[in-house]
């Protein structure tokens, strides 16, 4: 009675996690229509203004993603806006670094105010927490307001709203999984780095959080079972398990924002090819005593903090490189201008369906 009982669950929960999808997906097509309508040259000039340089954006992305404590927010709205023509990628990939420096406030802050993270101050940055509140202005906006910018972005709100409902929604889904002791176990029953990076990036692909998944971490090393060499590699996989997020909100976009996707897929599969590289190859040298030490909920703060440091670091400077690289992975669309077989078979089909 337990195993079906059990196997319903399951089923249902694979259900949530579809609907959260849809919702996802809505959220981000909704948000991006919206971003359309309002687009004027106002907030192209503000962005631009924000953007002008590498730098610039760092500190917005930086800045953003400490507030909303969120880098998957953060990556979905640059698909967003460069989705809506708002954007280009040369100026995201600046922000991009620089919410994956952001994110890291999230441990800081779980490291000082508690693993639980139920402070108050904590809990009302988060998406989760204000979103109900923008939806709320939203439909007011678009019910009650006679102008058309104001309903167009009170559908900008109530697509995020819905954008964070569907993340949260698939999050959820998988509650069980995430708190289950057998997958703790799991977690960190990898001793060598390539298998810790790839259950760490399968942890997080699944919650879609790496602050979540971090959190995770910290809770499991208060047990005092994970040394820093069990923990380090899965905090390098939990950075490229975050990319998800972002390559979801791409599925039904156009050309510009999915390269956005692949550039946050390429910056952390980059940094932590060359920091894992570099960093194992030194201890393979000097073999540093630290690692074989407890993790605990303050050094994996620090190590997640000084990941997207370093990488930053390096990869800062090859923002225009990381731009290239997307490009070529991921190309325009051209009109096919010859007369292939295929089109013109396309072509005759189509007569042939409309004329009966």
């Amino acid at each position: 009675m337990r195993k079906g009982y059990g196997v319903i669950y399951e089923f249902f929960s694979f259900l949530t996690l579809i609907g959260g999808l849809a919702l996802f997906l809505y959220g981000m097509d909704e948000m991006g229509n919206g971003l359309k309508k309002l687009s004027g040259g106002q907030l192209e000039s503000i962005l631009e203004r924000l953007t002008s340089n590498r730098f610039k954006g760092f500190l917005l992305g930086f800045a953003v993603t400490a507030i909303i404590q969120s880098s998957s927010a953060t990556t979905v709205m640059l698909v967003g806006f460069v989705n809506s023509g708002i954007m280009k990628l040369s100026q995201t990939i600046g922000i991009i670094l620089g919410a994956n420096v952001g994110t890291t406030v999230t441990s800081w802050l779980l490291s000082l105010s508690g693993i639980s993270g139920e402070s108050f101050w904590v809990q009302i940055f988060k998406p989760t927490s204000f979103t109900p509140v923008l939806a709320c202005i939203g439909v007011v906006m678009i019910m009650f307001s006679k102008q058309d910018k104001r309903k167009n972005l009170g559908s900008i709100l109530i697509g995020f709203a819905v954008l964070m409902f569907g993340m949260e929604t698939m999050s959820s889904a998988m509650e069980g999984l995430k708190e289950s002791p057998a997958f703790g176990r799991i977690l960190i029953m990898f001793s060598n780095p390539m298998m810790g990076i790839l259950s760490g990036t399968v942890l997080t692909a699944i919650i879609q959080s790496s602050s979540a998944s971090i959190g995770i971490l910290q809770a499991l090393s208060l047990t005092g079972i994970i040394p820093v060499s069990t923990a380090l590699p899965i905090i390098l996989g939990q950075n490229i398990g975050t990319t998800i997020t972002p390559i979801l909100s791409a599925i039904n976009a156009n050309t510009g924002a999915k390269r956005v996707a692949l550039s946050c897929l390429y910056i952390k599969l980059i940094g932590v090819i060359i920091i894992a590289a570099i960093f194992y190859a030194l201890h393979a040298i000097f073999q540093f005593p630290f690692m074989n030490e407890q993790a605990t909920v303050f050094s994996i703060a620090v190590i997640h903090t000084l990941f997207n440091l370093l990488s930053t670091i390096v990869l800062l400077p090859l923002c225009n490189l990381i731009e290239r690289l997307a490009c070529l992975s991921i190309k325009e669309k051209k009109a096919c201008k010859k007369q292939c077989f295929c089109c013109i078979g396309r072509a005759f089909f189509v007569c042939a369906f409309f004329r009966h």
